[in-house]
């Protein structure tokens, strides 16, 4: 009995979809055969327990989704533009410290700013919270532009999916300024 509490069931349920989309088919067998192997699996190489920290916010999530809907398109015609336009593209890689510290919201955050067209992030820095990103079209006068919106996307994304510490956290002062 003490052994089937240390398997992780959202995981073997993750695991049995999984199995379930490489076969193709979705039968009792495949499905049973997917448990069964997801159990065996969370057996054979058991993982730390898992801390999901994620709330959801209805709120929160229909701006993030609206907003980022918005700066998916800005940033796709702006990026269509600087492409199409013969005159030299300036780029920055900026480091942009972040309030939230928690590696769910970092990631998250790290996603967000990936999925919309000219930003890349290129490192983590998870002791001091710290995104590299790589911005398109910013010169040294938009670079403090930049890092606004990636500080903007972080408290969406918080403000969507975060504890409520996370979210009191985003009143702090910015890091490396001592400002709000």
């Amino acid at each position: 009995m003490r052994t089937l509490r240390r398997i992780q069931w959202p995981l073997v349920l993750w695991l049995a979809v999984v199995w379930v989309l490489l076969w193709g088919k979705v039968t009792a067998g495949n499905v049973l055969t997917g448990l069964a192997v997801g159990v065996v699996l969370c057996l054979a190489f058991p993982l730390p327990p898992l801390e999901l920290e994620l709330r959801l916010h209805p709120v929160g999530l229909v701006r993030f989704a609206a907003s980022f809907l918005a700066d998916l398109t800005v940033a796709g015609m702006r990026t269509v533009w600087q492409i199409l336009t013969p005159s030299p593209l300036p780029c920055a890689v900026l480091a942009v410290p972040l309030r939230s510290r928690s590696d769910l919201m970092l990631t998250a955050t790290a996603v967000a700013v990936c999925a919309v067209p000219g930003s890349a992030v290129l490192e983590i820095q998870r002791s001091t919270g710290t995104l590299f990103v790589h911005v398109m079209g910013s010169d040294s006068a938009g670079t403090d532009q930049a890092r606004a919106e990636v500080r903007r996307l972080e408290e969406l994304v918080v403000r969507a999916f975060g504890t409520r510490a996370e979210i009191a956290d985003l009143t702090a002062p910015e890091p490396g300024t001592g400002a709000p």
